[in-house]
């Protein structure tokens, strides 16, 4: 699965963004999209997914209640609307695919075999 990421800019502290992400094609063996992001020096780590078949999606707690993940399944595309950002949600924004897990396992990395080049999302003042 091919994915391309875009979305990503520079913005100030609680200001919004919206990263999509456009699949080549979602398989039964890739329901899951997830986005995953990873700041300079820091590792790569897990902020929202969603299972395209049924629509589940599970949240980091970093990103509760300020991003919502969602989809547009007549596109293949996964939307990750960023609202009331602040300056450590800085750093390269991936898109993945994979088999996805449940609400204690989406997390893992390792659960999503394709990956997008990134987005880039800077904030601050």
């Amino acid at each position: 699965v091919h994915l391309v990421e875009s979305g990503g800019g520079s913005v100030q502290p609680g200001g919004s963004l919206k990263l999509s992400c456009v699949a080549s094609t979602i398989t039964p063996n890739t329901p899951a999209m997830a986005w995953f992001r990873q700041a300079p020096g820091g590792a790569r780590e897990a902020v929202a997914s969603i299972d395209t078949r049924v629509g589940s999606r599970y949240y980091a707690d970093h990103a509760k209640g300020r991003f919502t993940v969602s989809q547009d399944k007549s596109t293949n595309t996964v939307y990750l609307q960023m609202s009331a950002l602040r300056s450590e949600d800085s750093g390269m924004y991936y898109c993945a695919a994979g088999r996805g897990g449940l609400w204690d396992t989406w997390h893992r990395a390792s659960l999503y075999d394709d990956w997008g080049q990134g987005t880039q999302v800077t904030v601050s003042r």
